[in-house]
């Protein structure tokens, strides 16, 4: 698994990741299964946290702690929230030594790990921070992008504003998605970045969770609706085997 930050201006720039990604709503989505499925629930974990931005939201209601693999993330999340539990680790391998309610990992977290070895190990990882009867709320995408033509959009950040063009690149055998993203800008530079996501489809997401333990209970699309978007929270249960 590459260090990602090479790869992705946003995650070399917290800040501006922030900024972009303000308007996310896996906090709420979140909130609303656990209300359903765990509602007792006190203790949470969240891979792949990031700068803490649902964590923050997850935090004013549940015990959290947020994992990330990326210091520099790490380092951003600590210094604008500081009240958030959050530490460096890899989730391949890390262990905290607490079993929790609910487990997380939302955003693209999963997405890159691409070695279907390294997979299992995340799954297993999940399934040993996970109490019997805890939830699992994965948030990965289950298809490709595949637009055929590039887009730009128009991008504020605090030294004004700046312009990013994306294209897609699709490879069926590896099940690798690949971002081409072009930023223009304020100070009149250009950056570069190439991001590449495994694409689990819903039925091997399914298998390994029920390798590590879990029971899939519902699954469905960023949309809310049975798997027409490219992107879908799986909701699992650990059965403590």
């Amino acid at each position: 698994m590459r260090r990602v930050e090479a790869t992705n201006l946003l995650y070399r720039d917290p800040e501006l990741y922030d900024m972009v990604q303000s308007d996310s709503t896996s906090a709420a989505t979140c909130l609303s299964l656990i209300e359903k499925h765990v509602p007792h629930a006190t203790t949470l974990l969240d891979f792949g946290c990031g700068t803490g931005r649902d964590l923050e939201i997850l935090a004013e209601r549940f015990e959290s702690v947020g994992v990330d693999l990326q210091p520099g993330m790490v380092d951003y999340a600590r210094r604008t929230r500081p009240g958030l539990d959050i530490r460096t680790g890899d989730m391949r391998t890390v262990r905290l030594g607490k079993r929790m309610d609910i487990v997380t990992c939302l955003g693209n977290s999963l997405a890159y790990v691409h070695d279907n070895d390294d997979i299992s190990k995340v799954f297993g990882t999940f399934a040993v921070h996970a109490r019997p009867g805890a939830l699992l709320l994965l948030c990965s995408p289950v298809a490709p992008v595949t637009d055929s033509e590039p887009t730009t959009a128009g991008i504020e950040s605090r030294h004004g504003p700046a312009r990013v063009t994306i294209s897609y690149a699709w490879d069926l055998r590896k099940q690798i998605n690949t971002m081409h993203r072009r930023w223009e800008l304020p100070s009149g530079d250009e950056a570069q970045d190439e991001i590449r996501r495994r694409v689990l489809f819903p039925r091997e997401l399914e298998l390994y969770a029920v390798a590590a333990g879990f029971e899939v209970v519902d699954m469905f699309d960023e949309y809310g609706t049975e798997l027409t978007g490219p992107v879908a929270f799986t909701v699992a249960r650990y059965t403590g085997r």
